[in-house]
This record gives C-alpha cells, sequence and structure tokens, in this order.
C-alpha cells in the first residue's frame, strides 16, 4: 500500500512523498529524474517494505518543481544546491535523527543525491546511483567528448523559453520519444505521465537552464567555462553505481575514472539495459540494491 502525503521543510518547501513499510524502521529513500516522479518508484517502495525484504520505511520525495511538490517560478531555485537542501532537510526529518540505510536515485535525482553525500555523509550509511552521473566525470565528458556532446545535445532544447509548450505538443511526443520503443509504457503507464506532466512541465525544464552542465555552442561556453576542484564532489561512502550500457543519453565513458572520485565504488555495467532500466529490469534493479544493502 503506498501512502501519499505533503512534506513541509523548514526553510518553506515543500515536496509530496510517497511511502510503504512501517515509520521507525531503518529507511530508503528514492530520487527520480525527468521527466519522471516519484510514482515510477512504487514497486521497489513496496518490496523494500515486505519483511522478507528487509522491512524497510520506503519515501520517494517528488523533487521540487514537480507534482505537487513547490514549483518556484524563477530558474535560480533550480540550482543544485537548492536540490540537496531539499533532499537533507527531508532526511533529517523522515530519518528521525538516525542515517539513512542507503540514498537511491536515478537521473536527476542522482544530482541531487551525489551532492549530499559528499556534502552531508553523515546522513547515510550507503549511496546507491542508477545512470545519473558523477559531476566530476560528466563535466570532463562533457568537455572533451564530442559523443556526449551530441548525446547531450537535447539539453539545449530542453532551456529554450518555450521548451515547455513544444513538449506538450501532440499529446507529449517528444517527451514519450524519450523512453524510445519501451514495452513497459502501457496505456496505463502513459496516463500517469500525463498526469505528471499536465501538473508540472516548467520545474523539470529548469533543472536544465539552471544548470552550466551541458554542452557547450556558439554564444553559451556552458560546461567548457567550469572548474570544479576535484575535492569538491569526493565521495566516501559505500557507493553502489549501476549502469545500463545502452543509455542513448548518457554513455558509457561517464564511469570511466569514477573510482577516483569515489573509493569506496561498486560498480556494475549491465549490457543491453537503457536509461530506463527501473521499468525494463525492475527485479534485477531490485536484487542488485539488496546484495548491496547487505554487503
Amino acid at each position: 500500500m503506498i501512502e501519499t502525503y505533503l512534506r513541509r521543510l523548514p526553510h518553506d518547501i515543500t515536496l509530496s512523498c510517497r511511502a510503504a513499510g512501517e515509520r521507525g524502521r531503518p529507511l530508503l529513500m528514492f530520487l527520480h529524474g525527468f521527466p519522471e516522479a516519484a510514482f515510477v518508484w512504487d514497486g521497489l517502495l513496496e518490496h523494500f517494505a515486505q519483511p522478507e525484504n528487509g522491512g524497510y520505511r520506503c519515501v520517494a520525495p517528488n523533487l521540487r518543481g514537480f507534482e505537487k511538490s513547490s514549483q518556484p517560478q524563477q530558474v535560480e531555485p533550480y540550482r543544485g544546491k537548492y536540490q540537496a537542501q531539499d533532499i537533507a532537510a527531508l532526511i533529517e526529518i523522515e530519518a528521525e535523527g538516525r542515517p539513512l540505510a542507503c540514498l537511491v536515485a536515478h537521473d536527476w535525482g542522482g544530482g541531487a543525491a551525489w551532492n549530499v553525500a559528499h556534502q552531508r555523509p553523515e546522513l547515510m550509511r550507503k549511496l546507491a546511483i542508477i545512470n545519473s552521473p558523477h559531476p566530476g566525470t560528466y563535466l570532463r565528458e562533457l568537455k572533451s567528448n564530442p559523443r556526449q556532446q551530441a548525446a547531450s545535445a537535447y539539453m539545449n532544447f530542453l532551456i529554450r523559453p518555450d521548451a515547455e509548450q513544444l513538449l506538450r505538443e501532440d499529446d507529449y511526443r517528444r517527451l514519450f520519444g524519450f523512453f524510445g520503443d519501451a514495452a513497459w509504457l502501457t496505456d496505463a503507464m502513459k496516463q500517469k505521465y500525463r498526469e505528471i506532466w499536465d501538473a508540472s512541465l516548467a520545474g523539470g525544464c529548469n533543472y536544465y537552464r539552471a544548470s552550466p552542465l551541458r554542452p557547450p555552442r556558439e554564444g553559451d561556453p556552458a560546461a567548457s567555462a567550469i572548474e570544479l576542484p576535484r575535492e569538491m564532489f569526493t565521495v566516501d561512502l559505500p557507493t553502489l553505481v549501476l549502469w545500463a550500457m545502452d543509455d542513448g543519453a548518457l554513455l558509457p565513458e561517464l564511469v570511466e575514472g569514477l573510482d577516483e572520485y569515489v573509493p569506496k565504488l561498486t560498480l556494475e555495467k549491465i549490457p543491453g539495459a537503457t536509461h530506463w532500466i527501473v521499468h525494463e529490469r525492475p527485479e534485477f534493479v531490485a536484487q542488485r540494491l539488496s546484495a548491496f544493502l547487505a554487503s
């Protein structure tokens, strides 16, 4: 049974949350990306709440800008430091002063997760990342790898002032196109996405507008103008990275050299899976997370 509620944070942001499992149990938190929402984790919330799978309390917030969470109108509030502030505050409330058993994140959720794991490692025991690039390797590839620059070119579409309008055309044709010819994208699942996108597209686009981590182009140096000291993004927590190797937007090169930033890294490369591995192979993802939690 999925429970839904609104959680007001001390800095006047409200996050709508989905949860399963008994309060007071060890906590898992799951962070979604774009163009998704917290509902995509429902299967894993219910799985890990079961006593035979650890009996965890499982919480998945909708990030700021999504679903019923706060939707600031300006671009600045979607910068990474504010995303990290939200998640750190939510952990402190939901975990009731104890560290998370694990923070699990995909896509944009991983951007927040990498930041929180670096800045506030005391808030969690472990970190699990699913196809979300580490800022250090992502910056490296955006600066130097023409293949990754081309794969990330869609980001420069999403920062256009008319992006939301264009994304809504033809029953969200472009957004559904992100998923490819996916067997898991049933009519019922499509309707869940429509409801999310009807409520909130500007917030998702603002994540891209607020971030300089995008391919450089004429008149916009973007990533090429940034330098990030290595010590800003080291993560000294046990970290599992599941990397679907057929991700068309985030290429395999993004996990090369990752252990230089994450010394306690467990990296698993999954051939034949795409960016949407959580939908394509949910049992596999659950099994690998279970093994990591037990290790």
